[in-house]
């Protein structure tokens, strides 16, 4: 393979690294962990809640909110989030609840 193939091959890689990272940095959707362990991961509209089940809520790029399902802890209240930065989500549930900050979780390797 000549230098050109090689560096052509290379370009390519970065563009689709930079275009995969600018696509998700201003979205909500994705996987988001706390400093205590729970998780929760959005796709549009959908959530898998901290609890692990997946439920519908209202979605816009920075914002999500949804009803706590029936079996998750704190089940029927209103949670709202925020997104902060492309690393940064605020998490409220309830009406006078504090904000937790969750994080984007790390990639995971095997």
């Amino acid at each position: 393979m000549g230098a050109r193939q090689v560096a052509l091959g290379a370009g390519i890689a970065l563009s689709a690294l930079l275009i995969g990272t600018a696509a998700r940095a201003d979205v909500i959707d994705g996987d988001w962990c706390h400093e205590d362990g729970r998780h929760f991961s959005i796709q549009g509209p959908v959530i898998v809640t901290p609890a692990g089940q997946q439920t519908q809520g209202d979605y816009t790029r920075h914002t999500f909110r949804y009803t706590v399902p029936a079996g998750d802890p704190g089940s029927g209240q209103a949670v709202s989030m925020q997104l902060l930065n492309e690393l940064t989500v605020s998490v409220r549930s309830g009406p006078a609840a504090a904000s937790e900050i969750w994080h984007r979780c790390k990639p995971t390797t095997s």
